[in-house]
């Protein structure tokens, strides 16, 4: 049961400057009650080296921009009043990643690490966030313009946070000045991670290149083991280039070299950015050259045997998002219908497996989709504005491929729905049911069962500290497979995490089951904001063919705690250390695991859909 989504309904009176809205955030309440926490307050306070030391380290400053904190809000029509009047002017205000707060224009750096880190950042061209506004000057505002704008500004990956709303002050009857302000992040990192002397890992990033949205990423492996295995190479090295332009149009160039392996592709892409779009598409082309294990254990007395692999794939689609009449009172219907279509031709060039011959795919999709956006803090983030997408999803696809072989059919349907509440939490649910069928006597082939439950509790209170409970469920059952697929993984994001086997645990289906309490505290290190986490993970798989649900084998689980450490001003926001146990499968003998983690364990689904696509059965 999909909870309802409740919103806060808009006051008709004049609307407040939205970048000077404050409320108490109670994880930055003094500390009064906490002895220790005063008496390093104070130290901190004193004019010597060590105590300098200690205010570098500790930050005890009360932040008015942490002070900005929403109640959870359907993004409101508290501008509507303004729409259809003309744009005249659109200030944009962009601010450097480190020192300045975005509900305190009067904010400064005032440190030396914080004017040394601006020194070392490009700040973000007001000709990109140009890009990104769904309005231009002459235009008329259209509605949801601002709030969308918003929205979409915030999920950029170079940007915190932003603002974008109407000079009150120099509006007139027919036209209206916008105020844009956004934040960056610290766009470049990178990491090096010595293994031994002549082993090691060195990756470089930018999200923001030369402040324009362009984003690159390189990580160059070497010294890896070969183990004097035929084609191994003791190097692998993986980077990718994305351009942004007008439009929403994005170019990406990618490219992967590795043992085995080498691959590539090239891609230009504009999605259904916004619930206003009507048109979508994209292009691409990729390139593989494999050499797959076909048989062996990898002992000595039964050595690997690889076969080459090598193809191309041609892909390109088109989609169109029809607006639905609406009757409330003039306001756009949030409802869409959409409906796309697809080709992806698929050539070898050498293959060992006769199956595997050129093939053409052919795909279209027809769906309903509703969107809405809520704003609310402290969800993935200390305090920083979060956009949480509800609404409702059902799409149907069908499809025809021509494989040389056995021509056949493709269906897949898929549901989904959200809602939000800050009193009850939130509640993702969606279910997938997709299959080839061959013949005329509807052979089921390749066909997919999934399913994704997604949960998270209010935000509980217990003097300076917050928390949340999350909870998440995934299944995928695989239904008349191919007897050689086993591509399952319960490792890391697909299972348990922290996890990892020897390689060889691989099934057919799979059930998982995660759940973490995480604890917001009020303390601060580095500028790195800390939570403490726990987490109880367990995950059912199949291993042998011929069976389809995964129950019939014990379960593999996983327990632990750790610190999450998170710096909203950085492109690396999010840092975990965590200690695992796993009673069995974990490759070390004591099943203990001590790993860190740079990506979030959970995301929100959205509500939209392009290309169409099979089920991917990974």
């Amino acid at each position: 049961m999909v909870l309802p989504a409740a919103a806060q309904q808009p006051v008709p009176t004049a609307a407040p400057d939205t970048i000077s809205e404050t409320r108490a955030d109670s994880l930055r309440r003094r500390f009064d009650e906490e002895k220790l926490l005063n008496q390093l307050k104070a130290y901190t306070k004193r004019k010597t080296i060590a105590g300098k030391a200690a205010a570098a380290l500790f930050n005890f400053t009360e932040r008015r921009e942490e002070k900005a904190g929403l109640d959870a809000e359907l993004l409101n029509r508290q501008y509507d009043r303004h729409n259809y009047k003309i744009v005249r002017r659109i200030n944009i205000r962009t601010l450097d990643a480190f020192g300045y707060r975005i509900n305190d224009p009067s904010r400064m750096p005032r440190n030396l690490l914080e004017k040394g880190g601006n020194a070392l950042h490009i700040k973000t061209s007001r000709a990109r966030v140009r890009q990104v506004l769904l309005f231009r000057r002459g235009d008329e505002l259209e509605p949801q313009a601002l709030s969308e704008s918003e929205r979409l500004l915030r999920q950029t990956a170079e940007l915190l946070d932003a603002r974008v709303f109407v000079n009150e002050q120099t509006s007139s009857r027919d036209s209206v000045d916008i105020e844009v302000v956004t934040k960056d992040v610290f766009s470049l990192s990178g990491s090096v991670q010595l293994r031994d002397v002549a082993a090691g890992v060195i990756g470089l990033r930018d999200v923001n290149f030369l402040g324009q949205g362009h984003q690159f990423r390189n990580r160059y492996e070497y010294g890896r083991s070969t183990d004097g295995q035929v084609g191994s190479q003791p190097w692998r090295y993986e980077g990718s280039y994305l351009v942004p332009f007008r439009y929403f149009l994005n170019a990406q160039a990618n490219y992967l070299n590795e043992t085995r392996r080498r691959q590539g592709g090239l891609r230009v892409t504009r999605d259904f950015y916004s619930i206003t779009t009507k048109y979508a598409g994209g292009l691409s082309y990729d390139f593989y050259d494999l050499m797959p294990s076909v048989s062996g254990m990898g002992t000595p007395e039964d050595p690997y045997v690889f076969k080459p692999v090598t193809y191309n794939v041609q892909d390109m689609w088109l989609g169109r998002s029809l607006r639905l009449k609406s009757y409330d009172l003039g306001y756009e219907n949030p409802g869409r219908l959409i409906v796309s279509g697809r080709s992806i031709r698929t050539a070898y060039s050498r293959s060992y497996d006769p199956l595997q011959r050129d093939n053409v795919l052919l795909l279209g999709t027809v769906g309903y989709s509703v969107r809405r956006y809520y704003k609310d803090t402290y969800l993935f983030g200390f305090g920083r504005t979060e956009d949480i997408p509800t609404g409702t999803l059902a799409s149907l696809t069908a499809g025809y491929e021509f494989n040389g072989t056995a021509n056949r059919r493709y269906y897949g349907l898929q549901l989904a729905g959200a809602g939000y509440h800050p009193r009850r939490g939130y509640l993702y649910m969606r279910g997938e049911v997709s299959s080839f069928i061959q013949g005329r006597q509807n052979d089921w082939q390749q066909g997919l069962v999934s399913s994704e439950i997604l949960y998270f509790t209010r935000l509980y209170h217990t003097g300076n500290f917050q928390w949340r409970h999350f909870f998440w469920n995934r299944s995928l059952i695989g239904i008349n497979r191919r007897p050689d697929e086993r591509p399952l993984s319960i490792e890391g994001e697909r299972g348990l995490r922290g996890f990892t086997s020897d390689g060889n645990l691989r099934g057919t289906s799979r059930f998982v089951v995660n759940y973490e309490t995480t604890v917001y505290t009020p303390f601060s290190f580095l500028g790195f904001r800390v939570a403490a986490v726990g987490f109880l993970d367990a995950a059912w798989l199949n291993t042998k063919p011929g069976r389809a649900l995964p129950f019939s084998e014990a379960p593999y689980t996983g327990i632990g705690i750790g610190l999450r450490f998170r710096n909203e001003y950085t492109v690396l926001r999010t840092f975990q250390l965590l200690l695992g146990f796993y009673p069995r499968g974990q490759y070390t003998n004591n099943g203990l695991r001590i790993f860190e983690n740079a990506r979030p364990y959970y995301d929100f689904s959205g509500f939209t859909f392009g290309q169409p696509g099979i089920t991917r059965y990974e």
